[in-house]
């Protein structure tokens, strides 16, 4: 309290995540945060079940339950002064059910250390480092959406400074978020205009998807300070490819050791690494519902996206769904190239560590790796190519989901089948243009 006062913060922000990834949050006054660590601050536990358009989705322990509380309490260790705020610091927080005094069951945050605990009693401890791209949008009143894309600069991948980005929105986020100390290293221009990507240091898991959460949600707020939109939907736009979430994964022995490595092995890979492998690859089905979370996600799958849409791995290979980079020793990893920016990314590094630890224990081998060019049916399986599709993968998946646990499944699947049956439902622009004037 008086480190915090003597640094002139007066207010403390708790955030959690709810089931889709967005931050929920309170603001507490600095001489009332010692009665938030003790007694907790409540919420309704159907913040879990809410829509994004504020609708309450009926999901078990929910409305069906009177609309209960879970209790949030500021897990000070992770506090953190932001930068564009004045006086404001942020802290995450843990989320438990108030009548057991466990976690809740919809907590990603919580999800993760359970499936984290899973690892460490078979020796692994996961290492991520997260890659994430947005585009970011100015206001555009004639628009549909009311939103049209910052830049429409094209061929500007891989690019950095004025070319594509005007306002020097890139420079001027990366030292906030420098000043944030969450482990940004390094961001640039992506391949369409208005699209940016900033890479995360490697991490141990938990912390990488504090970090990646904490990125997202800042990225939206300084977009929002300066009457901007910055969106993490996979694909926002027709004329535009989508946002991936890329992540680089590997372990650490008991030494501190990648245990991903080794000389001798096929392709300088241990059997762990390859083990790992083979499981994301069995998993891969079930794994796209946590990767690939929305309708729209799917928007993004297809030839010549560079969004993987068959189930294979490759060495250095970028049209493949794991990708091996060509650094062995401690840099030894793969990455996982399924996910799209929408991903929750508590949910996102869990299902991947479960499935990789699903690989490892069951110890079978990966199929020879892709070569040259891919996107080839003939030469791989392909995904699910539709969230009811990947829904029904997840609650088949029996193995993987018995690592999730079956009270965090039952409210995800409920929650996103709802979100089917809405979009259902709605007619589209596309479906008036389409018919409207001629039929």
């Amino acid at each position: 309290m008086q480190r915090l006062a003597a640094d002139g913060i007066d207010v403390v922000r708790v955030t959690y995540p709810d089931l889709i990834g967005t931050d929920r949050a309170r603001d507490v006054l600095l001489d009332h945060l010692p009665s938030a660590c003790d007694h907790g601050l409540a919420f309704c536990r159907a913040v879990y079940h809410t829509s994004p358009q504020g609708h309450v989705v009926p999901v078990s322990g929910g409305l069906d339950a009177g609309l209960p509380d879970i209790t949030v309490r500021p897990d000070l260790d992770t506090l953190i002064p932001l930068p564009w705020e004045p006086g404001v610091a942020s802290c995450l927080a843990d989320v438990t059910d108030p009548a057991t005094g466990l976690p809740a069951p919809e907590s990603p945050r919580d999800l993760l250390r359970t499936v984290l605990d899973r690892c460490a009693e078979h020796g692994m401890r996961p290492v991520v480092g997260p890659e994430l791209e947005y585009f970011l949008c100015d206001e555009a009143p004639a628009s549909p959406s009311g939103w049209k894309r910052y830049s429409g600069a094209t061929g500007v991948v891989y690019t950095a400074g004025l070319r594509a980005d005007g306002d020097n929105h890139l420079l001027r986020t990366l030292r906030l978020l420098r000043d944030m100390n969450i482990g940004v290293t390094s961001g640039n221009h992506e391949f369409d205009g208005g699209q940016f990507e900033i890479n995360l240091t490697h991490s141990d898991a938990g912390s990488a998807a504090d970090r990646a959460f904490r990125f997202k949600s800042a990225i939206k707020e300084l977009a929002r300070k300066e009457g901007k939109l910055a969106t993490f939907m996979a694909k926002p736009f027709n004329d535009a490819g989508g946002s991936g979430f890329h992540l680089h994964l590997s372990c650490d022995n008991d030494e501190g050791g990648n245990s991903f490595d080794d000389p001798a092995g096929p392709y300088g890979l241990s059997a762990t690494a390859r083990h790992a492998v083979a499981g994301i690859l069995a998993h891969a089905p079930a794994l796209t519902a946590l990767a690939n979370p929305t309708v729209n996600s799917y928007r993004r799958f297809g030839p010549d996206t560079l969004a993987p849409w068959l189930i294979d791995w490759g060495l250095d290979n970028r049209s493949a769904m794991v990708r091996i980079p060509p650094e062995r020793g401690s840099g030894a990893r793969f990455e996982l190239r399924l996910g799209d920016a929408s991903a929750n990314p508590y949910l996102l590094i869990a299902g991947t560590v479960a499935a990789a630890l699903l690989g490892v224990l069951t110890g079978e081998e990966p199929p020879a790796p892709l070569e040259g060019y891919g996107y080839d049916t003939a030469r791989a399986a392909v995904l699910p190519m539709s969230l009811p599709a990947a829904l029904d993968a997840l609650e088949a998946d029996t193995e993987l989901t018995d690592v999730l646990g079956k009270d965090f499944t039952a409210s995800f699947l409920s929650y996103k089948r709802n979100e089917i049956e809405r979009f259902q439902r709605h007619v589209t622009d596309w479906e008036f243009t389409e018919y409207a004037y001629h039929l």
